[in-house]
């Protein structure tokens, strides 16, 4: 089961490192150790240059995973107006944990069933109950939101040439599946129905934040640069159109 605890696990290497980053980028140090120290971490990870003081660190690839994916994220979801410290932690967890080899087609660490459809897991959930019913509609959230924000330009490239699901395909089947794993019994006693609920009702904007972050260290030379751009214009008129 994947859980929201990526944030949970910085300590004090890792806002020292922060520090050391942002001092380079002409912040006073002394400041930034009183605000760790009356607000915590948090300072630092929210900090408007932290996103560009770890992608500018000559040694990237030496960087802990887990810190510049939730910096990354955490600013990406906050330009989407995203302002919740749960899902940014719910995002970046449900990223390295699918970063394992086939961890993305197992609902568990050790299950022995892949799914590579989301039809699939919708037949199987219909089909089962209790912890597994639980776990089948969580995974199926979590896949969706990471197919449709990590691989948007391979879907709309599947859309256009073989008549693929759009993104909004994916986008109804992670909140159906969201809101399935909210209301699992299973969930209240994990005190896990919260951050499902918040993923079914933000999925929209939390898969546009994943994206941004895809579009901007994962595959910053898209294949279809043109795709790519209307995408982005649909995608940023729609959050228009809803913030008005």
């Amino acid at each position: 089961m994947i859980l929201p605890d990526v944030r949970a696990s910085f300590g004090r290497d890792d806002a020292a490192r922060l520090v050391y980053l942002l001092t380079r980028e002409g912040e006073d140090r002394t400041r930034l150790e009183a605000l760790v120290s009356e607000r915590g971490i948090d300072a630092l990870l929210d900090h408007p240059k932290a996103p560009g003081a770890l992608a500018a660190e000559p040694g990237l690839s030496a960087l802990p995973l887990a810190l510049f994916s939730y910096v990354a994220l955490r600013h990406s979801l906050l330009e989407g107006g995203v302002e919740s410290r749960l899902m940014a932690d719910y995002v970046t967890s449900i990223f390295l944990h699918f970063a394992r080899e086939a961890r993305a087609h197992r609902i568990a660490e050790y299950d022995d069933c892949e799914y590579r459809y989301l039809v699939d897991l919708m037949a199987e959930i219909a089909e089962a109950d209790g912890r597994r019913g639980f776990l089948l509609s969580a995974h199926l959230g979590n896949f969706a939101l990471w197919l449709s924000g990590l691989y948007p330009d391979w879907i709309c490239t599947r859309e256009r040439r073989r008549a693929g699901p759009d993104l909004g395909y994916y986008e109804a089947m992670g909140q159906t599946g969201f809101s399935m794993a909210a209301d699992a019994p299973f969930a209240r006693r994990q005190q896990l129905d919260g951050c499902y609920r918040d993923a079914a009702k933000t999925f929209t904007a939390l898969r546009v934040a994943l994206n941004r972050f895809s579009d901007r260290f994962l595959t910053p030379r898209p294949a279809s640069p043109v795709d790519r751009l209307l995408r982005q214009v649909v995608d940023d008129f729609e959050a228009r159109w809803l913030q008005a």
